[in-house]
Protein backbone atom coordinates (compact mmCIF):
# COMPACT_ATOMS: atom_id res chain seq x y z
CA UNK A 1 0.00 0.00 0.00
CA UNK A 2 1.25 3.48 -0.86
CA UNK A 3 -0.09 6.35 1.20
CA UNK A 4 0.54 9.97 0.28
CA UNK A 5 0.49 12.40 3.18
CA UNK A 6 0.06 16.05 2.31
CA UNK A 7 -1.44 19.30 3.53
CA UNK A 8 -1.81 22.47 1.57
CA UNK A 9 0.61 25.03 2.95
CA UNK A 10 1.14 28.25 1.02
CA UNK A 11 4.74 28.79 0.00
CA UNK A 12 4.69 32.33 1.33
CA UNK A 13 3.42 31.17 4.74
CA UNK A 14 6.14 28.55 4.95
CA UNK A 15 8.88 30.97 3.99
CA UNK A 16 7.57 33.51 6.48
CA UNK A 17 7.54 30.91 9.25
CA UNK A 18 11.15 29.93 8.61
CA UNK A 19 12.22 33.56 8.73
CA UNK A 20 10.19 34.12 11.91
CA UNK A 21 11.85 31.15 13.62
CA UNK A 22 15.28 32.40 12.68
CA UNK A 23 14.48 35.87 13.99
CA UNK A 24 12.68 34.83 17.17
CA UNK A 25 14.64 31.71 18.11
CA UNK A 26 18.18 32.15 16.79
CA UNK A 27 19.49 29.53 19.22
CA UNK A 28 17.26 26.75 17.87
CA UNK A 29 18.87 24.50 15.29
CA UNK A 30 16.78 24.73 12.11
CA UNK A 31 17.37 22.41 9.15
CA UNK A 32 16.28 23.78 5.78
CA UNK A 33 18.62 22.14 3.26
CA UNK A 34 16.85 19.51 1.17
CA UNK A 35 19.26 16.71 2.06
CA UNK A 36 18.72 17.34 5.79
CA UNK A 37 14.95 17.48 5.44
CA UNK A 38 14.93 14.25 3.42
CA UNK A 39 16.25 12.34 6.44
CA UNK A 40 13.08 13.35 8.31
CA UNK A 41 10.66 12.37 5.55
CA UNK A 42 10.05 8.77 6.65
CA UNK A 43 9.71 6.74 9.80
CA UNK A 44 10.23 2.94 9.72
CA UNK A 45 6.93 2.16 7.99
CA UNK A 46 7.55 0.32 4.73
CA UNK A 47 5.58 1.13 1.56
CA UNK A 48 4.51 4.58 2.67
CA UNK A 49 5.06 7.67 0.56
CA UNK A 50 5.48 10.71 2.81
CA UNK A 51 5.93 14.44 2.30
CA UNK A 52 9.06 16.58 2.56
CA UNK A 53 9.08 18.82 5.66
CA UNK A 54 9.25 22.56 5.13
CA UNK A 55 11.96 22.64 7.80
CA UNK A 56 13.07 20.63 10.82
CA UNK A 57 13.48 22.35 14.18
CA UNK A 58 15.45 20.72 17.01
CA UNK A 59 14.55 22.53 20.25
CA UNK A 60 16.21 21.82 23.60
CA UNK A 61 13.67 23.31 26.03
CA UNK A 62 9.94 23.39 26.60
CA UNK A 63 9.99 27.16 26.08
CA UNK A 64 11.47 26.71 22.63
CA UNK A 65 8.84 24.12 21.70
CA UNK A 66 6.08 26.45 22.89
CA UNK A 67 7.51 29.32 20.85
CA UNK A 68 7.76 27.15 17.74
CA UNK A 69 4.13 26.07 18.12
CA UNK A 70 2.95 29.66 18.57
CA UNK A 71 4.83 30.73 15.45
CA UNK A 72 3.46 27.81 13.42
CA UNK A 73 -0.07 28.63 14.59
CA UNK A 74 0.41 32.29 13.68
CA UNK A 75 1.48 31.33 10.15
CA UNK A 76 -1.09 28.51 9.82
CA UNK A 77 1.60 25.89 9.15
CA UNK A 78 1.09 22.28 10.22
CA UNK A 79 3.41 20.61 12.74
CA UNK A 80 4.74 17.05 12.87
CA UNK A 81 6.13 16.15 16.32
CA UNK A 82 8.86 13.52 15.97
CA UNK A 83 10.99 11.42 18.25
CA UNK A 84 13.60 8.96 17.03
CA UNK A 85 11.63 8.10 13.89
CA UNK A 86 11.43 4.39 14.67
CA UNK A 87 7.63 4.22 14.51
CA UNK A 88 5.77 1.70 12.36
CA UNK A 89 2.50 3.50 11.62
CA UNK A 90 3.58 6.61 9.72
CA UNK A 91 2.77 8.82 12.69
CA UNK A 92 6.06 10.75 12.51
CA UNK A 93 6.53 10.70 8.74
CA UNK A 94 6.87 14.04 7.00
CA UNK A 95 3.97 16.12 5.72
CA UNK A 96 4.61 18.21 2.65
CA UNK A 97 5.21 21.81 3.66
CA UNK A 98 4.82 21.18 7.40
CA UNK A 99 7.26 21.99 10.18
CA UNK A 100 8.75 18.90 11.78
CA UNK A 101 9.66 19.46 15.43
CA UNK A 102 12.20 16.77 16.32
CA UNK A 103 12.61 16.29 20.05
CA UNK A 104 15.81 14.25 19.92
CA UNK A 105 17.90 17.07 21.39
CA UNK A 106 15.66 17.13 24.48
CA UNK A 107 17.32 14.04 25.92
CA UNK A 108 18.16 14.94 29.52
CA UNK A 109 17.08 13.11 32.67
CA UNK A 110 16.02 15.90 35.01
CA UNK A 111 15.60 13.92 38.24
CA UNK A 112 15.73 10.39 39.60
CA UNK A 113 13.60 10.41 42.74
CA UNK A 114 14.38 7.38 44.92
CA UNK A 115 11.94 8.29 47.67
CA UNK A 116 8.98 8.46 45.29
CA UNK A 117 10.20 5.81 42.84
CA UNK A 118 9.96 7.97 39.74
CA UNK A 119 12.11 9.65 37.10
CA UNK A 120 11.52 13.03 35.44
CA UNK A 121 12.83 13.11 31.90
CA UNK A 122 12.74 14.94 28.63
CA UNK A 123 11.20 12.97 25.74
CA UNK A 124 14.23 12.64 23.44
CA UNK A 125 16.15 10.16 25.55
CA UNK A 126 16.27 6.62 24.17
CA UNK A 127 14.40 3.95 26.10
CA UNK A 128 17.55 1.88 26.66
CA UNK A 129 19.51 4.90 27.89
CA UNK A 130 16.82 5.74 30.43
CA UNK A 131 16.67 2.13 31.60
CA UNK A 132 20.45 2.03 32.01
CA UNK A 133 20.53 5.30 33.95
CA UNK A 134 17.92 4.22 36.48
CA UNK A 135 19.40 0.70 36.69
CA UNK A 136 22.67 2.29 37.83
CA UNK A 137 20.64 3.62 40.77
CA UNK A 138 19.19 0.19 41.58
CA UNK A 139 15.85 1.01 39.95
CA UNK A 140 13.83 -0.37 37.04
CA UNK A 141 11.79 1.26 34.27
CA UNK A 142 9.48 -1.47 33.02
CA UNK A 143 8.36 -0.58 29.44
CA UNK A 144 10.59 -2.70 27.23
CA UNK A 145 10.04 -2.38 23.45
CA UNK A 146 12.14 -4.72 21.34
CA UNK A 147 13.46 -1.56 19.66
CA UNK A 148 14.58 -0.09 22.99
CA UNK A 149 18.04 0.76 21.65
CA UNK A 150 16.66 3.07 18.95
CA UNK A 151 13.24 4.28 20.16
CA UNK A 152 12.74 7.39 22.29
CA UNK A 153 10.65 7.83 25.39
CA UNK A 154 8.64 10.52 23.61
CA UNK A 155 7.82 8.13 20.80
CA UNK A 156 6.90 5.45 23.34
CA UNK A 157 4.52 7.92 25.00
CA UNK A 158 3.08 9.02 21.67
CA UNK A 159 2.12 5.49 20.65
CA UNK A 160 1.59 3.99 24.12
CA UNK A 161 4.29 1.50 23.16
CA UNK A 162 4.22 -2.04 24.41
CA UNK A 163 7.12 -4.45 24.45
CA UNK A 164 8.37 -7.70 25.87
CA UNK A 165 7.30 -7.06 29.48
CA UNK A 166 3.68 -6.04 28.94
CA UNK A 167 2.25 -9.32 30.15
CA UNK A 168 3.45 -8.51 33.68
CA UNK A 169 4.09 -4.75 33.79
CA UNK A 170 1.65 -3.32 31.25
CA UNK A 171 2.13 -0.83 28.42
CA UNK A 172 3.81 2.57 28.60
CA UNK A 173 0.70 4.28 30.02
CA UNK A 174 0.91 2.08 33.10
CA UNK A 175 4.23 3.71 34.02
CA UNK A 176 3.25 7.36 33.45
CA UNK A 177 2.46 9.61 36.43
CA UNK A 178 2.52 13.03 34.79
CA UNK A 179 3.24 14.86 31.55
CA UNK A 180 4.21 18.37 30.56
CA UNK A 181 2.48 19.15 27.26
CA UNK A 182 2.63 22.06 24.84
CA UNK A 183 -0.84 22.63 23.39
CA UNK A 184 -1.71 23.82 19.90
CA UNK A 185 -1.82 27.49 20.98
CA UNK A 186 1.62 27.28 22.60
CA UNK A 187 0.36 27.13 26.17
CA UNK A 188 1.93 24.59 28.52
CA UNK A 189 0.09 22.34 30.96
CA UNK A 190 1.00 19.62 33.47
CA UNK A 191 -1.33 16.68 33.76
CA UNK A 192 -0.34 15.33 37.19
CA UNK A 193 2.56 14.99 39.58
CA UNK A 194 4.41 12.32 41.54
CA UNK A 195 1.30 11.00 43.26
CA UNK A 196 0.39 7.37 42.80
CA UNK A 197 -3.29 8.23 43.39
CA UNK A 198 -4.72 11.40 41.85
CA UNK A 199 -8.26 11.61 40.48
CA UNK A 200 -8.62 15.39 40.24
CA UNK A 201 -10.57 16.05 37.05
CA UNK A 202 -10.34 14.20 33.78
CA UNK A 203 -7.43 11.81 33.22
CA UNK A 204 -5.53 14.07 30.85
CA UNK A 205 -2.34 12.05 31.21
CA UNK A 206 -3.96 9.03 29.61
CA UNK A 207 -5.56 11.20 26.95
CA UNK A 208 -2.19 12.39 25.66
CA UNK A 209 -0.45 9.00 25.94
CA UNK A 210 -1.09 7.25 22.64
CA UNK A 211 -2.37 10.36 20.82
CA UNK A 212 0.65 10.44 18.47
CA UNK A 213 1.19 14.18 18.69
CA UNK A 214 -2.31 15.07 17.47
CA UNK A 215 -3.43 16.72 20.74
CA UNK A 216 -0.21 18.24 22.07
CA UNK A 217 3.56 17.86 22.17
CA UNK A 218 4.98 16.08 25.22
CA UNK A 219 8.07 17.89 26.49
CA UNK A 220 8.57 16.23 29.87
CA UNK A 221 7.38 13.06 31.59
CA UNK A 222 7.32 11.80 35.15
CA UNK A 223 7.56 8.03 34.92
CA UNK A 224 7.04 5.35 37.51
CA UNK A 225 10.01 3.24 38.60
CA UNK A 226 10.29 0.03 40.58
CA UNK A 227 13.07 -1.44 42.68
CA UNK A 228 15.29 -3.45 40.36
CA UNK A 229 14.03 -7.04 40.14
CA UNK A 230 16.42 -10.01 40.19
CA UNK A 231 18.08 -11.02 36.91
CA UNK A 232 15.69 -12.89 34.67
CA UNK A 233 15.67 -16.61 34.11
CA UNK A 234 14.79 -17.66 30.58
CA UNK A 235 13.17 -20.71 29.02
CA UNK A 236 12.96 -21.42 25.28
CA UNK A 237 10.39 -24.01 24.20
CA UNK A 238 10.17 -25.33 20.62
CA UNK A 239 7.08 -26.78 18.96
CA UNK A 240 6.32 -28.81 15.84
CA UNK A 241 3.26 -26.70 14.97
CA UNK A 242 1.89 -23.20 15.50
CA UNK A 243 -1.23 -24.80 16.99
CA UNK A 244 0.87 -26.47 19.69
CA UNK A 245 2.65 -23.20 20.53
CA UNK A 246 -0.66 -21.38 20.72
CA UNK A 247 -2.04 -24.12 22.96
CA UNK A 248 0.98 -23.70 25.26
CA UNK A 249 0.30 -19.96 25.53
CA UNK A 250 -3.32 -20.66 26.42
CA UNK A 251 -2.29 -23.23 29.04
CA UNK A 252 0.26 -20.88 30.63
CA UNK A 253 -2.29 -18.08 30.91
CA UNK A 254 -5.05 -20.39 32.15
CA UNK A 255 -2.75 -21.76 34.86
CA UNK A 256 -2.53 -18.32 36.46
CA UNK A 257 1.15 -17.78 35.68
CA UNK A 258 2.27 -14.20 35.02
CA UNK A 259 5.75 -14.46 33.49
CA UNK A 260 7.58 -11.23 32.82
CA UNK A 261 7.90 -12.24 29.17
CA UNK A 262 5.94 -14.64 26.98
CA UNK A 263 7.06 -14.18 23.36
CA UNK A 264 6.56 -16.20 20.19
CA UNK A 265 8.61 -16.66 17.01
CA UNK A 266 7.56 -18.77 14.02
CA UNK A 267 9.82 -20.90 11.80
CA UNK A 268 10.65 -18.11 9.33
CA UNK A 269 11.77 -15.89 12.19
CA UNK A 270 13.71 -18.63 13.98
CA UNK A 271 15.69 -19.38 10.84
CA UNK A 272 16.34 -15.72 10.03
CA UNK A 273 17.72 -15.06 13.50
CA UNK A 274 19.80 -18.24 13.50
CA UNK A 275 21.18 -17.52 10.02
CA UNK A 276 22.41 -14.16 11.22
CA UNK A 277 23.78 -14.99 14.67
CA UNK A 278 24.21 -18.78 14.77
CA UNK A 279 22.49 -19.11 18.14
CA UNK A 280 21.90 -22.83 17.84
CA UNK A 281 18.11 -22.58 17.70
CA UNK A 282 15.95 -25.51 16.55
CA UNK A 283 15.62 -24.59 12.87
CA UNK A 284 13.08 -27.35 12.19
CA UNK A 285 10.64 -26.13 14.82
CA UNK A 286 7.44 -24.47 13.61
CA UNK A 287 7.46 -22.10 16.56
CA UNK A 288 9.41 -21.06 19.63
CA UNK A 289 8.19 -19.53 22.87
CA UNK A 290 10.48 -17.44 25.06
CA UNK A 291 9.29 -17.42 28.66
CA UNK A 292 11.02 -15.39 31.35
CA UNK A 293 10.65 -14.91 35.08
CA UNK A 294 12.05 -12.19 37.31
CA UNK A 295 10.52 -13.62 40.48
CA UNK A 296 12.79 -13.44 43.55
CA UNK A 297 14.57 -16.35 45.19
CA UNK A 298 13.36 -19.76 44.16
CA UNK A 299 10.23 -18.25 42.63
CA UNK A 300 11.78 -17.95 39.18
CA UNK A 301 12.66 -21.63 38.99
CA UNK A 302 9.19 -22.59 40.20
CA UNK A 303 7.54 -20.29 37.65
CA UNK A 304 9.57 -21.70 34.78
CA UNK A 305 8.95 -25.27 36.01
CA UNK A 306 5.20 -24.60 35.77
CA UNK A 307 5.57 -22.98 32.36
CA UNK A 308 7.63 -25.90 31.10
CA UNK A 309 4.97 -28.31 32.33
CA UNK A 310 2.35 -26.37 30.35
CA UNK A 311 4.57 -26.51 27.26
CA UNK A 312 5.09 -30.25 27.71
CA UNK A 313 1.35 -30.77 27.95
CA UNK A 314 0.94 -28.82 24.70
CA UNK A 315 3.54 -30.98 22.94
CA UNK A 316 6.86 -29.17 23.07
CA UNK A 317 9.62 -30.95 21.17
CA UNK A 318 12.51 -29.51 23.21
CA UNK A 319 13.35 -26.83 25.75
CA UNK A 320 16.41 -24.81 26.72
CA UNK A 321 16.75 -23.10 30.08
CA UNK A 322 19.34 -20.46 30.95
CA UNK A 323 21.99 -21.48 33.45
CA UNK A 324 22.70 -17.92 34.61
CA UNK A 325 21.94 -14.26 33.87
CA UNK A 326 24.52 -14.07 31.07
CA UNK A 327 23.01 -17.03 29.25
CA UNK A 328 19.52 -15.58 29.81
CA UNK A 329 20.63 -12.38 28.08
CA UNK A 330 22.05 -14.44 25.22
CA UNK A 331 18.82 -16.38 24.78
CA UNK A 332 16.78 -13.15 24.92
CA UNK A 333 18.63 -11.85 21.88
CA UNK A 334 16.82 -14.43 19.78
CA UNK A 335 13.65 -12.39 20.17
CA UNK A 336 15.13 -8.89 20.19
CA UNK A 337 16.93 -9.51 16.90
CA UNK A 338 13.84 -10.77 15.09
CA UNK A 339 12.91 -7.76 12.95
CA UNK A 340 16.47 -6.82 12.02
CA UNK A 341 17.17 -10.43 11.05
CA UNK A 342 14.16 -10.47 8.72
CA UNK A 343 15.15 -7.13 7.18
CA UNK A 344 18.37 -8.72 5.95
CA UNK A 345 16.22 -10.85 3.62
CA UNK A 346 14.29 -8.11 1.84
CA UNK A 347 11.85 -5.29 2.46
CA UNK A 348 9.71 -6.02 5.51
CA UNK A 349 6.34 -4.52 6.40
CA UNK A 350 5.63 -5.26 10.06
CA UNK A 351 1.99 -5.30 11.10
CA UNK A 352 0.52 -5.19 14.57
CA UNK A 353 -2.67 -7.03 15.48
CA UNK A 354 -4.05 -8.25 18.76
CA UNK A 355 -6.75 -10.59 20.01
CA UNK A 356 -7.96 -11.77 23.41
CA UNK A 357 -5.18 -14.01 24.67
CA UNK A 358 -7.19 -17.22 24.49
CA UNK A 359 -7.60 -16.69 20.73
CA UNK A 360 -3.90 -16.48 19.90
CA UNK A 361 -3.93 -20.00 18.35
CA UNK A 362 -6.75 -18.95 15.99
CA UNK A 363 -4.95 -15.76 15.01
CA UNK A 364 -1.74 -17.65 14.20
CA UNK A 365 -3.63 -20.04 11.93
CA UNK A 366 -5.49 -17.17 10.25
CA UNK A 367 -2.29 -15.23 9.52
CA UNK A 368 -0.71 -18.25 7.82
CA UNK A 369 -3.87 -19.04 5.85
CA UNK A 370 -4.36 -15.46 4.59
CA UNK A 371 -0.70 -14.98 3.64
CA UNK A 372 -0.68 -18.26 1.73
CA UNK A 373 -3.84 -17.28 -0.15
CA UNK A 374 -2.15 -14.09 -1.36
CA UNK A 375 1.20 -15.72 -2.11
CA UNK A 376 2.94 -13.57 0.49
CA UNK A 377 5.86 -14.76 2.56
CA UNK A 378 5.07 -14.01 6.20
CA UNK A 379 7.10 -14.32 9.39
CA UNK A 380 5.22 -13.90 12.66
CA UNK A 381 6.58 -13.04 16.06
CA UNK A 382 5.26 -11.05 18.97
CA UNK A 383 3.91 -10.77 22.44
CA UNK A 384 1.85 -13.92 22.71
CA UNK A 385 1.31 -13.44 26.43
CA UNK A 386 -0.91 -10.41 25.83
CA UNK A 387 -2.36 -11.50 22.49
CA UNK A 388 -0.33 -9.02 20.39
CA UNK A 389 1.31 -10.54 17.28
CA UNK A 390 3.40 -9.02 14.50
CA UNK A 391 2.96 -10.62 11.07
CA UNK A 392 5.84 -9.43 8.88
CA UNK A 393 5.41 -9.45 5.11
CA UNK A 394 8.74 -10.06 3.33
CA UNK A 395 9.32 -9.08 -0.28
CA UNK A 396 12.22 -8.86 -2.69
CA UNK A 397 13.45 -5.26 -2.59
CA UNK A 398 12.41 -4.65 -6.22
CA UNK A 399 9.06 -6.49 -6.15
CA UNK A 400 6.61 -4.24 -8.08
CA UNK A 401 3.57 -5.97 -6.54
CA UNK A 402 4.71 -5.70 -2.92
CA UNK A 403 2.63 -2.64 -1.99
CA UNK A 404 -0.61 -4.02 -3.45
CA UNK A 405 -0.10 -7.45 -1.89
CA UNK A 406 0.71 -5.83 1.45
CA UNK A 407 -2.54 -3.89 1.37
CA UNK A 408 -4.71 -6.87 0.49
CA UNK A 409 -3.08 -9.28 2.93
CA UNK A 410 -3.02 -6.78 5.77
CA UNK A 411 -6.70 -5.92 5.35
CA UNK A 412 -7.75 -9.56 5.56
CA UNK A 413 -5.64 -10.10 8.68
CA UNK A 414 -7.13 -6.96 10.24
CA UNK A 415 -10.63 -8.23 9.51
CA UNK A 416 -9.79 -11.64 10.98
CA UNK A 417 -8.46 -10.03 14.16
CA UNK A 418 -11.57 -7.86 14.52
CA UNK A 419 -13.81 -10.88 13.98
CA UNK A 420 -12.04 -12.47 16.96
CA UNK A 421 -12.78 -9.45 19.13
CA UNK A 422 -9.31 -8.03 18.57
CA UNK A 423 -7.62 -4.85 17.39
CA UNK A 424 -5.79 -3.55 14.32
CA UNK A 425 -3.00 -2.17 16.53
CA UNK A 426 -1.79 -3.39 19.88
CA UNK A 427 1.14 -1.01 20.32
CA UNK A 428 2.28 0.70 17.12
CA UNK A 429 -0.59 3.19 16.91
CA UNK A 430 -3.06 4.16 14.21
CA UNK A 431 -0.86 6.90 12.75
CA UNK A 432 -1.54 7.27 9.03
CA UNK A 433 -1.12 3.63 7.98
CA UNK A 434 -4.21 2.33 9.80
CA UNK A 435 -6.40 5.42 9.91
CA UNK A 436 -9.20 4.05 7.72
CA UNK A 437 -9.54 1.10 10.11
CA UNK A 438 -10.21 3.16 13.23
CA UNK A 439 -13.95 3.72 12.52
CA UNK A 440 -14.27 0.10 11.43
CA UNK A 441 -12.94 -1.05 14.80
CA UNK A 442 -14.28 1.64 17.13
CA UNK A 443 -17.42 2.71 15.28
CA UNK A 444 -18.32 6.09 13.83
CA UNK A 445 -19.78 7.41 17.09
CA UNK A 446 -16.57 6.71 19.01
CA UNK A 447 -14.50 8.37 16.29
CA UNK A 448 -16.86 11.36 16.37
CA UNK A 449 -15.99 11.77 20.06
CA UNK A 450 -12.29 11.55 19.23
CA UNK A 451 -12.69 14.21 16.54
CA UNK A 452 -14.48 16.46 19.03
CA UNK A 453 -11.57 16.14 21.45
CA UNK A 454 -9.13 16.87 18.65
CA UNK A 455 -11.12 19.92 17.60
CA UNK A 456 -11.33 21.24 21.16
CA UNK A 457 -7.59 20.99 21.76
CA UNK A 458 -6.43 21.83 18.23
CA UNK A 459 -9.13 23.96 16.58
CA UNK A 460 -6.94 24.92 13.62
CA UNK A 461 -5.93 21.29 13.06
CA UNK A 462 -2.21 22.02 12.88
CA UNK A 463 -0.94 19.21 15.12
CA UNK A 464 -0.01 16.16 13.03
CA UNK A 465 -3.00 16.51 10.67
CA UNK A 466 -4.20 13.39 8.91
CA UNK A 467 -3.01 11.06 11.65
CA UNK A 468 -5.22 8.92 13.91
CA UNK A 469 -8.54 10.68 13.05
Amino acid sequence: MRILLAVSVAHDSGHALVEAIRATLPGVRLLTDTIDRESYRHDETAYMEAGLPLAVALPTTTGEVAALVRLAAEHRVAIVPRGAGSGLSGGAAGIEGALTIALTAMDRILEIDHANLCVVTQPGILNAALKAAVAAEGLFYAPDPASQDICSIGGNLGTNAGGLCCVKYGQTRDSVLSLEVVLADGSVIRTGGKNIKDVAGYSLTHLFVGSQGTLGIITEATLRLRPAPPPRSTLLAFFASLDAAGDAVARIIASGLVPVTLELMDRETIRAVDDWHQLGLDRDAAAMLMIESDAPGTGAAAELDAAEAACTAAGTTSTIRSADATEADWLRQARRLALRALERQGTVRMEDVGVPRARVPELLVAIDRIAAAHGVRVATFGHAGDGNLHPNFIFDRDDPDAAAKTHATRDEIFRAALDMGGTVTGEHGIGAARREWLPIQRGEDAVRVMRAIKSALDPMGILNPGRVV
